[in-house]
């Protein structure tokens, strides 16, 4: 894998390489042509007045430097020692799941060490990229990885998985280390067909009771040793310690009145949701009319959810044929005979309406699922 695919694929922010000796300077330029958009950020001591290099920022303090800079960036290159690192960033560190990937070489390349994020940030690809471009030695610390073991959350991020549960990583992982089998629900397949049946044990149904008692079969591991997956868009009853997974496979097909707020619409969107048992962290996919398109209501949805909305014609809404709630009212007005049910289907690459037509005053939601 290039270095651009892997920046590409794991580094939303783009890449920060930081140098404060002349040794540096010269890793990190070296660096910094081998990854295509990076910053070179050089200490004003070490600059000289020939130095004009592309995407180069000179700063004076490293620490002030590094606490404007830490969360613009997707992933950190620091060509110093480790202990400067960790003082540096230690105060700005918030979790696992949002921190960038720290990487930490030293001056003469001998080490490139997946310090922060090794596995949701992408620190454990970036400092074996690092490796091959500056002839050094990876150092990859994560219990999963040294021992050749799955990871749950890197199966997670590949698959596109929301983590509800981040928290409970830790469960799943360690259950791997103990040779234990972890429990797992996962109608779509999404965990199941990414790790080895001796690794798990698949549940057809899912009740508390499967997540509550103590299974003898994974080896006589207790409730706390074990770990257990729930992956699924439907809410059910999980224990505090079950790692909760969300496939992305729901499309939320939306009719509104002209002017409707953001937050009028998502409060029944949520309400909708709760009633349905399905989870808002599934939804893929926002869908409407395509005359909807400056309706700033559903646009501020979509921006504060982060959730793309996709605009259809009446033709392609008209086109459906599976809808279960038609409406005469909208066909009088806009030339179709549904919206929201439509547009959802639509969405989901005619998938499989789950909720028909629900309405308010002023909204109406309609729930499809990818086949």
């Amino acid at each position: 894998m290039a270095i651009e695919t892997l920046k590409n694929k794991f580094f939303f922010g783009g890449l920060a390489i930081w140098s404060i000796t002349p040794n540096g300077k010269i890793l990190g330029q070296k660096i910094q042509k081998s990854v295509q958009g990076s910053t070179l950020f050089v200490s004003a001591s070490i600059v000289q007045d020939s130095d004009n290099e592309k995407n180069t920022i000179v700063f004076k303090k490293l620490s002030k430097e590094i606490h404007l800079q830490f969360s613009a960036f997707g992933g950190h290159i620091f060509i110093f020692s480790t202990g400067i690192a960790v003082r540096m960033i230690a105060p700005l560190l918030k979790s696992k799941m949002i921190d960038p990937a720290v990487v930490v070489v030293d001056d003469n390349a001998n080490y490139a060490i997946s310090l922060v994020s090794g596995h949701m940030g992408g620190a454990n690809h970036l400092a074996k990229q690092i490796a091959d471009i500056i002839n050094a030695i990876p150092v990859i610390t994560t219990a999963t990885d040294t021992n050749r073991l799955p990871s749950i959350d890197m199966i997670a991020k590949e698959q596109g998985l929301y983590i509800e549960t981040p928290q409970n990583i830790k469960h799943v992982n360690m259950a791997f280390l103990k040779g234990a089998k972890v429990r797992l629900y996962d109608p779509f397949g999404c965990v199941k067909n990414n790790l080895p049946e001796s690794f798990r044990i698949d549940a057809v149904n899912w009740n508390k009771k499967i997540d509550d008692q103590a299974i003898d079969d994974i080896g006589n591991v207790s409730e706390g040793e074990s770990g257990t997956v729930f992956c699924s868009y439907e809410t059910k009853d999980v224990s505090c310690e079950t790692l909760v997974l969300r496939p992305r496979v729901l499309t939320v097909g939306i009719g509104c009145n002209r002017g409707t707020c953001c937050e009028d619409i998502k409060a029944f969107l949520i309400s909708v949701l709760k009633q349905q048992g399905l989870s808002v962290n599934s939804i893929f996919r926002f869908a409407t009319s395509d005359i909807k398109k400056d309706e700033i209501g559903l646009l501020a949805l979509s921006q504060e959810m982060k959730i793309q909305i996709d605009f259809y014609d009446k033709n392609k809404l008209n086109s459906v044929k599976t809808i279960q709630t038609p409406s005469k009212m909208v066909e009088k007005h806009l030339g179709v005979k549904s919206v929201c049910e439509a547009a959802a289907i639509l969405s989901a690459g005619n998938g499989q309406l789950i909720v028909p037509k629900k309405k308010n005053k002023d909204v109406t939601i309609a729930v499809a699922i990818k086949q």
